[in-house]
């Protein structure tokens, strides 16, 4: 586990976010940092389809991102 810096504003955000959401802020920051991932890695897909897919990952098993890249070039291969 390492340590991220965040400006005081974020972390502002996070502590009422967390608060909202039932959650520490940890978990919050967990949480939006999957969010900005896998928005990052699959662009085409909204909110709900990302929540969805964290779903299908933590019944399999968690979020390993090198299993989700090879899913993702194994769709992207076999929708050419």
């Amino acid at each position: 586990m390492g340590i991220v810096k965040i400006s005081d504003a974020m972390h502002e955000n996070l502590r009422v976010a967390s608060n909202a959401l039932s959650r520490s802020i940890n978990a919050q920051a967990e949480h939006w940092m999957r969010i900005g991932m896998l928005t990052e890695l699959h662009p085409d897909l909204d909110h709900h389809q990302i929540c969805r897919l964290l779903i299908g990952a933590e019944l399999n098993g968690g979020l390993d991102l090198k299993q989700l890249c090879l899913r993702t070039e194994a769709t992207a291969g076999a929708d050419q």
